[in-house]
């Protein structure tokens, strides 16, 4: 399965301009469909607002964006280009303005949107879509702080600890690195830390640019 990058969750954030109010808004969308929903809520929640400037990309499907009134390229498109920057799919971003009276010029415009967007995927986070091998460890607590390093190292997560005679830990470990991984545990404990397949699964986790 293909890795991919999307919002690690729902993300919103807000600048302003010479008194105009940019408010970024940002959500993962597996569906068309769900981003225009996701558009639709913005618009009547915030309807007082001068603009809902918006672009979205579908992985597979459509790619849109909408100036909502702006001067021509103003702003969806300067949104589209922050997301297509990042890499992000499935992923539809609303910038909303409250106009504040003073005119922005082309420039101006530009960059408040774009800034907007970016506020807003800095708040949301980036998640990588991938497949991950998950693997039960019994661990020792002399050697929970060492597994949780190894976890780190090979771009894995902690999905559950439970915590009692040992620490009874899932984790997740991207499929690429799951036999790297599980080999390393073994070697470091000297055999006592034997890692349980115990399936995969094709979920967002963490991502370091």
């Amino acid at each position: 399965m293909e890795e991919y990058l999307v919002p690690s969750g729902e993300g919103i954030d807000e600048h302003t301009e010479k008194r105009s109010r940019f408010i970024g808004h940002i959500w993962r969308t597996d569906t068309e469909e769900e981003a225009l929903a996701a558009i639709k809520a913005t618009r009547e929640s915030m309807w007082d607002a001068r603009h809902h400037v918006y672009a979205y990309i579908i992985r597979g499907g459509a790619m849109r964006y909408s100036d909502d009134g702006e001067p021509q390229g103003t702003g969806g498109m300067p949104v589209l280009d922050v997301l297509r920057r990042q890499e992000l799919q499935n992923v539809c971003c609303v910038v909303t303005r409250y106009f504040g009276g003073i005119l922005l010029g082309t420039g101006g415009l530009v960059r408040a949107y774009s800034k907007a967007a970016a506020m807003a995927v800095d708040a949301a986070g980036v998640s990588i879509m991938r497949l991950w091998q998950r693997y039960e460890i019994p661990c020792p607590y002399p050697l929970f702080e060492r597994v949780k390093l190894e976890v780190e190292a090979h771009e894995g997560q902690i999905a559950a600890a439970e915590y009692g005679a040992q620490v009874d830990m899932t984790v997740r470990i991207p499929m690429g690195r799951a036999d790297a991984f599980a080999v390393r545990l073994t070697d470091l404990s000297s055999g006592k830390l034997v890692p349980v397949d115990a399936g995969t699964e094709y979920l967002p986790g963490p991502y370091k640019r």
